[in-house]
């Protein structure tokens, strides 16, 4: 007899989202996963003492754009949401410095005390990108099958609205587009920067969309789980656990369980084994669920999932437990006041693209940045719970860090220079910074993020993020709609379209494919 409906093997938040809505459903779902604590690249420890650290994703923003939070009712399990704003800000070297909020004008008030004609560009730049954003947004909340693309990005929002003439942006890097839509260098280096954070340097042919989604931060906003990031995944278990679910972890998964070419369950590392009567969902790396499909898996379908790129990594983060926030020479903080407003939002420090870009140059030679652009991320200004009174927490995000090093040297002996070197950068707007002001902190270089996360090579998207592995050719053409290449399994997770960042829609997409496929019937 089989232990449940379906069998989900990983315990991301794309698979979590997948394994909830069809527990609403009424299917019995079990969840299990190789760590100690469910979440994946979504998950908040106490890493030091009295401070908690997310271990991936921090910022909520793409998951604003869906219902799942509402939808599976996470509120009741726990969930609590911190509206952020202001959403963005960006000192530079200069003094000057401007902040993105929520609201348009708002943003446009501060742009324009420091470039009048660039604020009434940000306010073009909005007007004329946002339909396509949107359409965006509607594309990546269904399977990426011809008509959906055409509903959504060709006929919808999209061109319907800009005209074909916009194509031409389209199809180029976001670079380009940026210099063309401003004509002060800081502005769009921001831009650039947040658009970054997906992989694609600036001059990548077909990039382009990456920084024509801004407009959408306006509309999200940025939030946080107070108490984390991962009080998301922690709301979604008990949600799931509610539902007549489980929940299962340190249970790594060695292979899949195939039975007359159908995968019927999963076998860990103890030997023990999991069945399902229905399906299976793979929230693994697709490289992982290809390597656990073993002989399984068809020989060309294995050719194609090889061909997809992983890439080289692309950043390093540290988490650390700090005496207080940085104090930025830009906008110094209100005298005996902890924090200043710009600390609620995440701080960019980019002073232009030409910096960005030629941190992606040493990257490209298989070096660390000589000079990483960072973002900084004080959660703790608007949710103390996550350090002890009058201490912070403190994250930076940095790029670009190559996961394999052209001189051969290893990230278990590096990576506390590297960490030196981008506090050194946040020195140069925040000179408080100083290593002594440092309680202790984790650094996550590239390695450590394949060791601990299960992310080959460092990368945080798990594949690429290059237009020729988006959409239909996620993770490859003849998977992107979740099914897999073998009968009874199915894929969710960062693999899949959309990709990476903390948004769901994986995870609810897959599951209306699963009860597609099934009928939509309830469990008796």
């Amino acid at each position: 007899m089989a232990d449940c409906d379906i069998l989900v093997v990983g315990a991301g938040h794309n698979a979590l989202v997948c394994a909830g809505y069809l527990a609403q459903a009424g299917y019995k779902v079990l969840v299990i996963e190789r760590r100690h604590k469910a979440g994946g690249a979504v998950v908040t420890e106490e890493i030091v003492p009295g401070f908690k650290f997310d271990l991936g994703g921090s910022a909520h923003i793409l998951i604003n754009h869906t219902p799942i939070v509402r939808d599976l009712e996470l509120e009741k399990y726990g969930l609590d949401y911190i509206d952020l704003d202001p959403l963005f800000f960006a000192p530079f070297p200069d003094g000057s410095h401007f902040t993105m909020w929520r609201d348009v004008d708002k943003t446009i008030e501060s742009i324009a005390q420091m470039s009048p004609v660039d604020a009434e560009n940000y306010r073009k730049f909005i007007n004329k990108w946002k339909p396509m954003a949107e359409g965006m947004v509607g594309a990546f909340m269904h399977a990426p099958t011809p008509l959906n693309l055409g509903r959504y990005m060709i006929f919808g929002q999209g061109f319907n609205r800009n005209g074909l003439d916009q194509l031409n942006d389209i199809i180029r890097g976001y670079g380009q587009v940026l210099k063309q839509s401003f004509s002060d260098p800081r502005v769009p280096a921001l831009i650039a920067w947040m658009a970054a954070q997906s992989g694609p340097p600036p001059t990548e042919p077909f990039s382009a969309p990456f920084a024509l989604w801004h407009p959408m931060y306006h509309e999200s906003g940025v939030r946080r789980p107070r108490g984390g990031s991962g009080q998301l995944t922690q709301a979604l278990q008990k949600m799931i656990e509610a539902h007549g679910g489980q929940v299962l972890v340190n249970q790594p998964v060695t292979r899949l369980l195939s039975e007359n070419g159908r995968v019927v369950g999963a076998e860990t590392a103890s030997g023990e084994r999991f069945t399902a009567s229905k399906a299976v969902v793979s929230g693994a790396h697709i490289h992982t669920t290809m390597k656990l499909l073993g002989d399984d898996l068809p020989s060309n379908k294995r050719t194609l999932i090889e061909r997809s790129r992983i890439g080289n990594g692309f950043g390093m983060v540290i988490r650390a437990a700090v005496d207080e926030l940085p104090n930025y020479t830009a906008s110094p903080t209100p005298a005996g006041k902890p924090f200043a407003d710009h600390h609620i939002g995440m701080q960019f420090m980019c002073p232009d693209m030409g910096y960005l870009e030629r941190a992606y140059g040493d990257y490209l030679g298989g070096r660390p940045s000589s000079e990483p652009a960072i973002i900084a991320m004080t959660w703790s200004a608007s949710d103390p719970t996550l350090a002890p009174e009058g201490k912070h927490v403190l994250f930076l995000w940095s790029q670009y860090f190559p996961y394999e090093l052209a001189n051969g040297e290893s990230w278990d002996d590096i990576g506390e220079r590297e960490a030196d070197k981008v506090l050194g950068v946040l020195r140069r707007y925040a000179p408080n910074m100083t290593k002594d002001k440092v309680i202790d902190w984790l650094v996550e270089t590239p390695l450590y993020l394949e060791r601990e996360l299960g992310l080959y090579r460092g990368n945080v998207m798990h594949l690429e993020m290059s237009i020729d592995q988006m959409f239909m050719l996620r993770p490859a053409l003849s998977m992107s709609t979740y099914r897999a290449p073998v009968k009874g399994l199915y894929l969710t997770g960062a693999s899949t379209h959309p990709g990476g960042g903390i948004m769901g829609a994986a995870g609810r997409n897959a599951a209306a494919t699963i009860l597609h496929d099934l009928g939509r019937k309830r469990r008796d």
